[in-house]
């Protein structure tokens, strides 16, 4: 293939639930630093769209230019050599009206595309799938590449109990706590039957586990086993704990094996205090005042909702 330049942009396109919306934002600014209430969002980070339980697709922007026009001419100069391609018109949920074109419309500019491309077309298998969609006034056509829905297979696990996170509220929760995980030692010390790490170590995200309970300390290695997965997981309260981490995720313990009274969670909350720089607490109730004295200071939060059920999922730093 004739080699083309990227722009060094990314286009992602989005599908989430009202319930999840602000999960979903919180998500967003966490690995691109704004977020947006559009289904669709354009930056220079780029993330596996697989990593994102919200997230559909990625373009990897090639040509961009301000009318169909200028892309059709652009695209005229693409040799795909001896490797077929498809030309998929991206389908979006709440484009401006300006970028609104109907199912038959997207067809012909699909054939348009791929006419103008050098090479042989294969829509059932082809070696480079390419992608156009407009935004904001502007059209954009790159590599595409189609999320897997990875956090589904985590969902039946040989271990679980009703009040654990659902996959999609850990794989989030994982993300928001280690957008960039390169070089990111995290741990998640109240760990109870490991969604999270499931999904932290699913993404390769360097991870440890631990819980005071050995119930779920084995039902955690089970489950992380069940998934061909490698992760520790200790038996031990976090007070324990004596390597630092860049990062922690305490889900707070409110189940029937591990309830923790207030003194309980405060005392988890200040054990994180020498052990991590960034904490993510997921709680069933406000614990501000908690998180202020044990020394964190809260940078971004959400409200994580399932039907009645709400969560909070509160992002601190260590105070300065």
């Amino acid at each position: 293939m004739k080699q083309l330049t990227a722009t060094g942009d990314y286009i992602y396109t989005y599908a989430y639930t009202n319930d999840e919306k602000n999960l979903c934002q919180l998500e967003m600014r966490s690995f691109f630093e704004k977020d947006t209430s559009s289904k669709i969002i354009k930056s220079g980070v780029a993330i596996d769209p697989s990593r994102s339980p919200f997230i559909k697709e990625r373009v990897e922007v090639l040509l961009e230019g301000d009318s169909l026009q200028e892309i059709l001419r652009q695209s005229a100069e693409v040799d795909m050599d001896q490797l077929t391609f498809k030309v998929i018109f991206l389908k979006i949920n709440g484009l401006t009206e300006q970028d609104q074109v109907d199912y038959s419309g997207k067809r012909n500019v699909e054939r348009e595309i791929g006419s103008a491309i050098t090479g042989e077309a294969d829509v059932h298998h082809p070696d480079v799938t390419f992608g156009l969609i407009p935004f904001e006034g502007r059209w954009y056509f790159g590599r595409y590449l189609q999320s897997e829905p990875v956090w589904f297979k985590h969902m039946k696990k040989p271990r679980e109990y009703s009040t654990a996170l659902s996959t999609r509220v850990a794989r989030a929760v994982a993300n928001i706590a280690v957008p960039q995980p390169k070089g990111i030692k995290a741990i998640d010390p109240c760990c109870g039957i490991g969604t999270v790490l499931v999904e932290a170590l699913s993404m390769g995200i360097d991870i440890v586990g631990r819980d005071m309970n050995p119930l779920v300390v084995d039902g955690s290695r089970e489950n992380i086993a069940h998934f061909g997965l490698t992760g520790e997981v200790a038996l031990g309260p976090i007070a324990e704990v004596e390597a630092i981490y860049d990062v922690a995720i305490i889900d707070m313990p409110y189940n029937l094996y591990t309830h923790a009274t207030p003194a309980d969670q405060l005392g988890i909350l200040k054990a994180a205090y020498p052990i991590t720089e960034k904490l993510v607490v997921v709680t069933i109730e406000t614990m501000d005042h908690m998180i202020k004295e044990a020394g964190f200071v809260i940078t971004d939060r959400c409200i994580a909702k399932k039907g009645l059920f709400l969560r909070e999922i509160v992002v601190c730093q260590k105070a300065v």
